[in-house]
């Protein structure tokens, strides 16, 4: 297992401040500390192997033009939205960068194919057995 160590260049990474859903009394109607995080993944400086398996992921916070859009709306405070959006893109990321090992296929050994042939012969001889008696 390789993992290449893959960093987000912030300037990358644009964020805008909206209203939070859900409840919170009147301060959820007057201030904006939701964060939607945008990274435009064709545009960034990963690398392009790490681009092609974020882009081929089938991830619905990845838009039909290849932007990741993340939505953090945990904490009251801004800062720490922005924080946790940012640490969810990084995972996304890591996961990403993640090369997987390349199936090396395998043969049936000598012995586990003579066990399947005898069982195949054994269900022949069973289901043969099932047929019209014959008179000689």
């Amino acid at each position: 297992m390789r993992r290449a160590a893959v960093t987000i260049d912030p300037a990358e990474v644009g964020f805008t401040a909206i209203r939070a859903q859900g409840a919170g009394g009147q301060n959820v109607n007057k201030v904006s500390n939701a964060v939607h995080l945008r990274f435009d993944v064709a545009a960034s400086s990963l690398p392009d192997a790490v681009k092609a398996r974020l882009l081929a992921r089938g991830d619905r916070r990845l838009s039909s033009a290849g932007v990741i859009v993340i939505k953090a709306q945990g904490s009251r405070s801004l800062e720490q939205n922005k924080a946790e959006a940012m640490a969810r893109l990084q995972a996304l990321v890591d996961a990403a960068a993640h090369v997987p090992l390349a199936r090396k296929p395998t043969r049936p050994t000598r012995a586990s194919r003579q066990r399947r042939f005898e069982g195949k012969a054994a269900r022949a001889q069973i289901k043969q057995m099932r047929g019209r008696v014959r008179e000689p």
